[in-house]
């Protein structure tokens, strides 16, 4: 006869365990000490098997034939539904251990195996390391939006605005990484894009007129700081790379017979080889260079280190220190400064220019054009550019 309710209900302890059966294998267990048990018997196999479904009241009578139903239906696809039990707590105990800091560490492996840039690799750990502090500890499958937005809330409440888009960003990368390796399946950073103040966009301080151009060349080759820093910013002015890409430059990267600078791709924005013409005025720079650093491995070691390079502050300490405020030249400037006066020349085509810079645009083929067609066109420019930035620098002579 199946069980009711009031029957469990009045159902007595005794001196031993005894079956209170209900129907299909399932059945109460009743303990000496009164506990009442859910069970449900099985075959699976040939083997005898028993399940447990949890105890009562806490779980009804209701409950409990349902859970008897889902074995039932498990049994029908040949599936023992013990076994499943166990491998759904495993999988639970698991997946509580893959935690936000678990995978973003596997991710920032990841970028490492793939050779991103030294600087890269610092500024996603540095961003992630606040993460950790709101949420690492969690399950990856458990965050949710709000916890997320607390942590970058933080950030912004100390007016840091493009910190926190900046961090937004690198949360979502390591949820779309957890996704992919099937450890969660959901960015919640999704719906967070219109929930941060948008930051001012404030571009690098550039002088792009002539007249000012050429005084800051002068203020440059007229410098009497650190003769290394000198011969930094005068390459700078003179072939405009990145400053890190100069930075953290190797002698090994420099071809002075063949004239050739080649930056390889870790250290590309884009991570793409560069190649980039010497003027015969920087290949004599580079032969000044070597007398006091051309022991070394960097070209531009540091002052207190030999093994690491400038600190990135160096460069535009020594513009600041030449009455330049930032408002006015940074290092990064020299970029701008190049491609203004180069396409106000008219003499050279935009996209020779857009190649000497190292900017890629989307179309694959308009890519081989960058490395190829315009390298003839490319050194031309860069000996005219270097003629044209000493003439700057000899005005003071006059």
């Amino acid at each position: 006869m199946a069980l009711t309710d009031i029957a469990i209900r009045n159902i007595k302890q005794s001196v031993s365990a005894k079956k209170y059966s209900d129907a299909y294998g399932l059945f109460l267990l009743v303990q000496p000490n009164g506990s009442k048990l859910w069970r449900y018997a099985y075959r699976f196999h040939g083997k005898q098997k028993t399940l447990s479904l949890g105890s009562y009241p806490l779980v009804s009578l209701r409950e409990a034939r349902t859970k008897r139903d889902e074995a039932r239906e498990l049994l029908s696809k040949e599936i023992d539904p013990g076994e499943k039990l166990k491998s759904d707590k495993l999988q639970r105990i698991i997946q509580s251990a893959i935690t936000f800091t678990y995978v973003a560490d596997e991710f920032l492996e990841k970028m490492e195996r793939e050779g991103k840039a030294t600087v890269t690799l610092t500024k996603k750990r540095w961003l992630l390391d606040m993460a950790k502090v709101g949420f690492g500890q969690k399950p990856i499958h458990e965050i949710k939006a709000p916890e997320i937005l607390q942590t970058l809330k933080k950030v912004e409440e100390k007016g840091n605005y493009e910190t926190a888009r900046r961090l937004r960003s690198t949360i979502s990368q390591v949820f779309r990484y957890g996704i992919a390796t099937a450890r969660t399946d959901n960015d919640p950073t999704f719906g967070l894009r219109g929930a941060l103040i948008a930051p001012t966009v404030t571009h690098r301080a550039a002088i792009t007129e002539k007249d000012k151009f050429a005084g800051l060349i002068r203020s440059i080759w007229d410098y009497d700081g650190n003769p290394e820093t000198k011969i930094a910013l005068k390459l700078m002015a003179l072939m405009f790379p990145r400053p890190g890409e100069l930075r953290q430059a190797c002698w090994l990267e420099f071809d002075l017979t063949r004239k050739i600078w080649t930056i390889p791709a870790a250290r590309m924005k884009m991570r793409r080889e560069h190649k980039k013409h010497l003027s015969p005025l920087v290949v004599s720079l580079m032969e000044e260079l070597k007398t006091f650093s051309g022991y070394a491995e960097l070209a531009f070691p540091g002052i207190h280190s030999r093994h690491r390079p400038m600190s990135e502050n160096t460069l535009n300490s020594a513009l600041r220190r030449m009455g330049f405020t930032a408002d006015e030249a940074t290092s990064h400037g020299f970029r701008a400064s190049g491609s203004s006066l180069l396409n106000e020349s008219n003499l050279w085509s935009a996209d020779a220019i857009e190649a000497e810079l190292a900017h890629v645009g989307a179309d694959e083929v308009r890519r081989a054009y960058h490395r190829s067609l315009y390298w003839d066109e490319r050194v031309k420019m860069m000996n005219w550019w270097s003629e044209s930035v000493n003439k700057f620098a000899l005005q003071q002579l006059e």
